[in-house]
């Protein structure tokens, strides 16, 4: 598969590059950055699907299927003039999805459904021994195995096992992946959407550009690759930052219909699943100021860069760790990951990535805290 962008200067894949001595940015000061569990925030959020069609069609909207110590489901309600509307899920990952099935019948196809989340930072402490159920062997498998846009082989190991060289534990290898993926890729605001997530194509190119399903996708595969279980999570930013940080949250007007964000997260066997997102930290470094930040070190970066190493904020909701999906229904059609609303019509799959024709809207809105 081809990458949708193709930036004919890439980056460089110097093994333990920095770039340290970049400028100080004028005006930029320095922020912090630190997500604490504590109190779980309670989120709704409205999905509307309305084709702008009539006809026979399907629909499906990725539920939030995540339930961790971070994320809890609370309901979800729907309504619809389809004949037929139901959860499904992807018969793999456990992707939960609303799927909505349109005949002629009804005139322009309408689904609207609501879900009401928990949600909460997280944050865990590397710097200390803890305790953590160990991972099966069936689990360790399932998370470092091969994806259609991830491979673990070629040129993705032996760019791992660079990374990794002199590092004997799993700490100390995730933290080598993640510094060199701030160091090395960067985020381009030009990628359609999310991105694709090609990590072959990006090394092979040396054209490690994209947006979050690019870069965290790297680190995952990177990740796999050397043994360290790891996967994706897709899902939405729902809330502003509660940092200050314009690029680490959704809009304050409740309005995410583009808000999609991927998150990424590792198995440490002290640890437990971690969090980890060096793609936010290289669009706080690309997009938060006037000018491109190019030191991971520069006082607007830093918290990010380290608090993005083992935490989330509680401001986003994820739906599921889903890849290679095949839509319930759909045939053959695949795609690299649901986290968009979809629908195919008599004329194909619709681009989820243009939702003013597509057509959907997303609104969400913060109702609660519970301590």
């Amino acid at each position: 598969m081809q990458r949708r962008q193709f930036l004919a200067a890439g980056s460089t894949l110097a093994i333990g590059a920095t770039l340290a001595g970049a400028p100080a940015i004028a005006g930029a000061q320095a922020r912090r950055f630190e997500p604490r569990p504590g109190s779980w925030r309670t989120y709704e959020v409205t999905t509307r699907v309305e084709l702008r069609e009539p006809g026979a069609a399907q629909v499906w909207i990725p539920l939030p299927g995540i339930e961790s110590d971070y994320q809890r489901s609370i309901s979800n309600r729907w309504s619809s003039n389809a004949p037929s509307t139901r959860t499904v899920s992807d018969g793999v990952y456990g992707a939960p999805m609303l799927m909505a099935e349109f005949d002629s019948s009804q005139g322009k196809p309408v689904i609207e459904v609501t879900s009401l989340v928990l949600a909460r930072d997280r944050a865990a402490d590397l710097r200390r021994p803890g305790k953590a159920a160990a991972l099966g062997a069936a689990d360790r498998a399932f998370w470092t195995q091969p994806t259609a846009l991830k491979p673990t082989d070629g040129i993705v190991r032996a760019t791992a096992q660079k990374i990794t060289r002199g590092e004997s534990t799993d700490v100390g290898k995730a933290r080598a992946l993640y510094q060199w993926v701030v160091a090395n890729a960067h985020r381009e605001p030009s990628t359609a959407g999310c991105g694709l997530g090609d990590i072959r194509v990006m090394l092979e190119t040396g054209n490690l550009s994209g947006k979050c399903a690019d870069l965290n996708a790297l680190f995952v595969g990177l990740a796999r690759s050397v043994g360290l279980p790891a996967r994706d999570v897709y899902g939405v930013r729902v809330a502003p930052s509660a940092f200050g940080y314009r690029e680490l949250g959704a809009a304050a007007s409740g309005s995410i219909t583009t808000a999609q964000h991927c998150r990424a997260e590792v198995y440490l066997q002290q640890h437990g699943w971690v969090a980890m997102d060096p793609a936010d930290v290289l669009k706080v470094m690309r997009m938060e100021t006037k000018e491109w930040i190019k030191d991971p070190a520069h006082p607007v970066a830093r918290p990010v860069n380290a608090g993005l190493f083992g935490g989330w904020e509680g401001n986003w909701i994820g739906y599921n760790h889903a890849n290679d999906v095949t839509l319930p229904g759909a045939g053959n059609q695949q795609l690299g990951f649901v986290m968009y609303p979809q629908a195919m019509n008599a004329k194909g799959l619709l681009d989820c990535l243009k939702p003013e024709t597509f057509a959907y809207t997303i609104q969400a809105r913060e109702i609660g805290s519970v301590a």
